[in-house]
């Protein structure tokens, strides 16, 4: 699959969360902009400041309108884990499969580690950010808080 580029219309899909609880992606899509961020692994130092980074900047996600959704290849038992260890208050996704990344086209920019890409989607659908940076975890952060409230502004 193609990677997914900015004016693209983001994919419906479906998949794991680490409750083990199935997530749909049209129950959030119309009703909120989408910060959908896919890192390689849990408790990694870099996916680890990552994953905190958007912790300590999801209520601003959430003021301007927006769900923050983690996703990489580990098991739910894992992400349950790594987000309790960290108080991290929105849901990853066990992309155990790897079947999201195919379908949003994301890379293994090392050929063996998994790509950092974050995503945001608008509410109606579109692709307003993609940012693809393995070891800017931080900047994953501000870009997309930034898409966001350009989103939030234009809606």
């Amino acid at each position: 699959m193609p990677a997914l580029r900015v004016g693209d219309v983001a994919p419906p899909f479906t998949a794991v969360l680490q409750d083990g609880s199935r997530f749909d992606s049209t129950s959030v899509v119309g009703r909120k902009t989408v910060v959908l961020f896919f890192y390689p692994k849990d408790n990694t130092p870099v996916c680890t400041k990552e994953a905190c980074a958007f912790r300590d900047s999801y209520e601003k996600f959430i003021a301007a309108g927006a769900e923050v959704i983690g996703v990489s290849s580990d098991s739910p038992a894992s992400h349950q884990a790594f987000a309790a260890k960290h108080r991290l208050p929105f849901p990853i996704i066990s992309d155990h499969d790897r079947a999201l990344r195919k379908l949003f086209g994301v890379v293994n920019p090392l050929g063996f580690i998994p790509g950092r890409v974050t995503y945001v989607i608008d509410r109606q659908g579109v692709v307003r950010l993609v940012f693809s940076a393995l070891l800017a975890s931080d900047e994953h952060v501000r870009q997309a808080l930034a898409a966001v409230e350009a989103a939030d502004a234009a809606s």
